[in-house]
């Protein structure tokens, strides 16, 4: 059986280095993506500390400013990761499914008819404490915009 031709740029990827990936998900680079990622997206949802600190997974006030202050220094749970993760994904569905910035960032505060809401907003089913709560929203953004990208 004969090996499958592989693209040009994967061909002797690891001997000239053609390839890179991404950095190791606990790594000091991936920590401080993710929490500044997270900080920006916050501040144009205008989501509170308290409610930072639920979105992240309780995380206690002083490790939060204590990761804001010096975010290669923060050791980022896969947990948390998972967090942020979910919340760049939200982020994302929203600025394709409303091109209109404001639009995209109220969203996430309005109530919602949809039966996954109940009449509450976004933001409130995910400060339910639990990650599925944010999985739940990312994947109904995904599915109202027809799949996944």
């Amino acid at each position: 059986m004969s090996a499958q031709p592989q693209p040009a740029a994967f061909a002797n990827a690891s001997t000239q280095g053609a390839i890179h990936s991404a950095p190791p998900l606990n790594s000091p680079a991936m920590s401080a993506a993710a929490i500044h990622a997270f900080q920006n997206i916050c501040e144009l949802w205008q989501i509170s500390i308290e409610q930072q600190l639920v979105l992240l997974g309780h995380v206690s006030r002083s490790t939060w400013f204590r990761w804001k202050k010096e975010p290669t220094q923060a050791k980022l749970t896969h947990d948390t990761l998972e967090r942020i993760s979910y919340i760049l994904g939200i982020y994302k569905a929203l600025t394709i499914l409303l091109p209109d910035p404001q639009a995209a960032d109220g969203w996430i505060k309005r109530k919602n008819q949809a039966a996954l809401f109940g009449g509450q907003s976004a933001l409130e089913r995910m400060l339910s404490g639990n990650v599925g709560d944010l999985l739940v929203v990312r994947q109904y953004l995904d599915a109202v915009r027809g799949g996944w990208a």
